[in-house]
């Protein structure tokens, strides 16, 4: 089993309650069962091992895996129209009059139901990892849609789960302009060949790189222009490549090294590629937050972090690093968060603190609407 896809939610996880065997129990009474000949979508939990009668919940090395299920059956659109059509002129040719609407609708709802069982069906999987000790579960897919899907299900199936969709300091929007404008990705991640830029005005234009340099000056200008990356190809520390969405989703991820595309499940596979993606997971979920400038929590702060002020960014000048950073700011002419990350190999609030003293002391100008400083005082 290996996530392509990621969709992060925080979730509340009672340790005397959300025990595996509670869980497993709970998502055993909505196993999933196949659409019947007349049902258009059916939905459930299987075994994410894939075995007949497994339990519905895995461990692995403290990770919980699920697999959420879905079954549609649909029948053409144009081929139900076709028959109501069909319909409709009989009733006329009979009665002399042409169907009303209450009619045709009770007309289209026999037709839908009579061509129902000759439809083929089509199955889709949703991967589940759930992280209880870090309160983290985060979804093989990137569809918002699905995603609410699942969470439904999740909350009738356990008393007590609550989640919410994982938001950070940082719109990924913003971040990703900075990233580009500046040719300076946050530190242990590389911008890639792909990006797809969305004008913010009424045009909503859109302009896709694909498999093309990105640090050139045609992108700085649709940037300039007002144009926002939705979608950005990046890679974490030469181990995973993925896209970076606006909603902060990851999509197209692939492992570049310890897991290997299987075709079929196998037990030793099975654990083996879990604890590998979970973990490499792990690590560039947490990078990736912190380059945002840490999570979001409900009252609007930082997990971990003070909101920076006058005061806390004139403490950090204390910083032993500040004097070294207002070097490196000077003789690059950039007063960026992620070039100070970068070189100085810190993370992101320390360096929005160093920003934010520079700032305070009129070395460099608040940050613009796109995130970017200018320099204030030459070196």
């Amino acid at each position: 089993m290996i996530f392509s896809n990621a969709t992060i939610y925080r979730v509340t996880v009672d340790p005397a309650l959300h025990t595996l065997d509670m869980l497993n129990e709970a998502l055993q009474k909505l196993a999933f069962i196949p659409c019947g000949p007349t049902q258009e979508s059916s939905s459930g939990w299987v075994p994410p091992r894939g075995e007949e009668h497994g339990p519905m919940l895995e461990s692995v090395g403290g990770q919980w895996i699920a697999r959420f299920m879905v079954e549609t059956r649909s029948v053409p659109a144009s081929a139900v129209k076709r028959k109501v059509e069909e319909r409709c002129k009989q009733v006329e040719e009979t009665t002399g009059r042409k169907p009303g609407k209450k009619e045709k609708k009770e007309i289209k709802e026999n037709v839908l139901h009579e061509m129902l069982p000759l439809a083929f069906t089509k199955l889709g999987a949703i991967n589940i990892w759930i992280d209880p000790a870090k309160g983290l579960m985060v979804m093989d897919t990137a569809s918002m849609s699905r995603g609410d899907d699942v969470v439904t299900a999740l909350v009738k199936a356990v008393e007590g789960f609550a989640f919410t969709l994982l938001n950070t300091q940082t719109e990924p929007s913003s971040a990703m302009a900075l990233w580009l404008s500046e040719h300076e990705p946050p530190q242990g991640f590389t911008v890639d060949r792909e990006v797809e830029l969305r004008a913010t005005d009424e045009s909503k234009a859109v302009v896709r790189y694909a498999k093309h340099p990105l640090d050139i000056e045609e992108v700085r200008g649709h940037i300039a222009a007002g144009k926002r990356p939705t979608r950005l190809a990046l890679t974490w520390d030469d181990r995973v490549s993925f896209e970076l969405t606006e909603g902060f989703a990851l999509r197209k991820v692939k492992f570049l090294e310890g897991v290997d595309e299987k075709t079929g499940p196998k037990a030793d596979d099975f654990d083996a590629d879990i604890a590998i993606s979970t973990g490499e997971l792990s690590g560039l979920i947490a990078d990736l937050v912190e380059a945002l400038g840490g999570e979001m929590t409900m009252g609007g702060g930082a997990i971990g972090t003070a909101t920076p002020n006058a005061a806390a960014a004139e403490a950090v000048g204390h910083d032993e690093l500040y004097e070294p950073a207002l070097r490196l700011v000077r003789e690059t002419q950039k007063p960026s968060i992620s070039l100070l990350q970068r070189h100085l190999k810190i993370g992101y609030n320390r360096a929005a603190g160093l920003l934010e003293t520079m700032q305070a002391r009129q070395v460099v100008s608040p940050m613009a609407e796109d995130g970017s400083r200018q320099l204030l005082k030459a070196a």
